[in-house]
C-alpha cells in the first residue's frame, strides 16, 4: 500500500507538476501526515519534490524533471498502449480509458525535442549531463514562446540561492552562453538569468502580456557598467588558438608572427583572471597593465600553495 501510493503521488506530480498535500491526501484516502512522510522517501529516492508555502505554494517536481529515457521502452509503451485497449474492448471500466488517455497525452507532450527557432539543437550542458541543460532549455523557450510566467531556483554567482517567480521575455545567446530576459517579480524590473545557473524551472499557471520592447531596451552588457569592463589585448600561442576562438570569437583574432592578437572590451571580474590562468601560460596579457600583474599575483598564489 505503502510504495503504490508514493508511486501514485509521484505520477500525480508527473502529471499535474503541482498538487496540494490536502488533494493527495483525499485521493488516495490517507492521512495528510502520511502524504508528508511519503514525499520525504520520494525526495530521498532522488525525486525532485518542493515542499513551499505561500500563494504559489503545495507539492511540486520542477518542469525539467523527467523520469529516466529507460522507464519505458518504445517497444514497452507501445506493449501496454495494446494490452490497455484489449482490456478496454472487453471491460467497461472509465479507469482503464483514463490510464490509456493518459499514457498516450504524456507521450505526445514529451515527444518533441528542444528546438529555439525551429531547426536549431541546443545543448548548453556539461560532457555527460546535457540532457538537464536541454529539458531547462526546453521550458525556457516554452515560457518565452507562449508567455508563460516560471518559478525559478537560481543560484547567483556569490553563491546566493533564490527562489523568483519570473516573466520571460526573449532568449540570448553571447559568448556561448545561453540567457533569459525576464521580468522577475522579487525586485520588481527586468533581469537577465544565466540558465546554466538555474537549479530547477517550473510553470507557475499563470501567463502573463508582454509589454512592447525592442533589442535596444535590453541591456547586452547583462548590468556590468563601464568601469567594470576593460578592453584587454591577449597575446595567445598557437596550440591555445581553438579555444580561444570559441571563448573570444574567431572575428576578435589575429595573426601576427608566431602568435595571435585578440583586443576585445571584457568583463573585468575574477571570472576574467582565472579563465586567464586556465590557458596555463599560452594566453597572456599584453595590455593592461594592471591586469597583467593580477594574472601574476594569481600564478603566484597558486604556486606557493601548499
Amino acid at each position: 500500500m505503502k510504495y503504490e501510493v508514493m508511486f501514485k503521488i509521484m505520477t500525480r506530480l508527473l502529471q499535474k507538476r503541482k498538487v496540494t498535500a490536502k488533494e493527495i491526501a483525499e485521493k488516495y484516502d490517507v492521512s495528510i501526515r502520511s502524504v508528508y512522510r511519503y514525499v520525504e522517501e520520494l525526495i530521498v529516492c532522488g525525486v525532485p519534490i518542493d515542499v513551499s508555502r505561500g500563494r504559489y505554494g503545495g507539492l511540486s517536481v520542477a518542469d525539467t524533471f523527467r523520469l529516466p529515457a529507460g522507464y519505458f521502452t518504445r517497444e514497452e509503451f507501445a506493449a501496454t498502449i495494446s494490452a490497455l485497449d484489449a482490456m478496454a474492448s472487453q471491460i467497461t471500466d472509465e479507469n482503464l480509458l483514463s490510464a490509456r488517455e493518459k499514457l498516450e497525452s504524456k507521450q505526445k507532450s514529451e515527444i518533441r525535442e528542444l528546438s529555439v527557432c525551429g531547426n536549431i539543437i541546443v545543448d548548453g550542458g556539461t560532457w555527460g549531463g546535457g540532457k538537464k541543460f536541454t529539458e531547462k532549455m526546453r521550458v525556457c523557450e516554452q515560457a518565452v514562446n507562449q508567455s508563460k510566467s516560471l518559478l525559478i531556483d537560481y543560484i547567483s554567482r556569490g553563491g546566493e540561492h533564490s527562489k523568483r517567480v519570473i516573466d520571460p521575455y526573449v532568449l540570448i545567446f553571447k559568448q556561448n552562453v545561453w540567457y533569459i530576459y525576464a521580468f522577475c517579480h522579487t525586485k520588481q524590473s527586468f533581469r537577465t538569468f544565466k540558465i546554466g545557473r538555474i537549479k530547477s524551472a517550473a510553470f507557475t499557471g499563470a501567463e502573463f502580456k508582454k509589454k512592447d520592447f525592442t533589442r535596444d531596451d535590453i541591456d547586452l552588457n547583462f548590468n556590468y557598467s563601464d568601469k567594470q569592463l576593460t578592453e584587454v589585448t591577449l597575446e595567445i600561442e598557437k596550440n591555445s588558438l581553438a579555444d580561444a576562438e570559441e571563448w573570444l570569437g574567431i572575428d576578435n583574432i589575429e595573426p601576427l608572427g608566431n602568435k595571435f592578437i585578440a583586443t576585445i572590451t571584457l568583463p573585468d571580474d575574477e571570472s576574467l583572471v582565472n579563465k586567464i590562468l586556465s590557458y596555463g601560460g599560452t594566453v597572456r596579457v599584453a595590455e593592461p597593465a594592471y591586469l597583467r600583474e593580477k594574472v601574476k599575483q594569481a600564478a603566484r598564489r597558486i604556486a606557493e600553495a601548499d
